[in-house]
């Protein structure tokens, strides 16, 4: 966590995703097609964990009127998200801060990538209902972040994990420290677990839509009754 804070460490953010997650760009437009199933074609999107802009970039470039809050803890994150939006930033209000900072909305969709593993599981559902109060009914929700078996062979999986960075050009040293810090610090679950994190936290019609290696994504909609 504590490079996302560091401006030479951010400076080069945009380089790591795309090495240590399979599909990483295929992800952003897979989410772009879901959110459009059911959001308007003028809708507000909220964005959990934008630090770095990649994610806003990606959707502001694919749905022209579409706008966007940002919800980023790190300061230095959302310096580098202005600049990876440029003239973008004009559809886009980024707040440092957590989920707790947010306006209240309430959205026509949300999304949170690669953010929910750095939160233990009841912090996690908190964040999930958070995110339900600010949508409206029957609004989508796309969440994707580092989820994989927790048996016997989650060594396995972690290892592939540091196995695809190398392959797809990270630094041996890089990629070893990534490991031990999924193996020591990230709260994975179990993908079955996950999923019924979003249940709990007000999603129905909870569906996978990615799995690449130890990384998984689902589509829901927040339920009708918002009591």
């Amino acid at each position: 966590m504590a490079a996302f804070s560091d401006p030479e460490a951010v400076a080069r953010y945009a380089d790591g995703p795309p090495r240590f997650v399979p599909g990483f760009e295929a992800l952003h437009r897979m989410t772009g097609i879901l959110l459009a199933e059911h959001a308007p074609a003028d809708a507000s999107i909220l964005v959990l964990g934008a630090g770095g802009g990649l994610e806003l970039r990606a959707l502001a470039e694919a749905h022209h009127g579409w706008t966007f809050v940002g919800v980023d803890p790190a300061r230095e994150m959302l310096r580098q998200a202005e600049r990876t939006l440029g003239s973008l930033m004009d559809r886009v209000t980024l707040v440092e801060g957590t989920i707790d900072d947010a306006p209240d909305g309430p959205f026509d969709a949300a999304t949170c990538l690669l953010t929910l593993h750095f939160l233990d599981p009841a912090a996690r559902e908190d964040t999930v209902r958070a995110i339900h109060r600010r949508l409206k009914p029957g609004a989508p929700f796309v969440a994707a972040h580092g989820s994989f078996p927790q048996d016997d062979s989650r060594s396995r999986w972690i290892a592939r994990y540091e196995a695809y960075a190398v392959a797809s050009g990270a630094d041996r040293d890089q990629a070893a420290k990534a490991r031990s810090a999924v193996e020591a610090h990230l709260h994975t679950l179990a993908p079955e677990t996950d999923a019924a994190v979003l249940r709990a936290g007000g999603f129905r019609d909870v569906e996978l839509f990615f799995a690449a290696f130890t990384w998984r994504g689902w589509i829901g909609r927040a339920c009708q009754d918002k009591g």
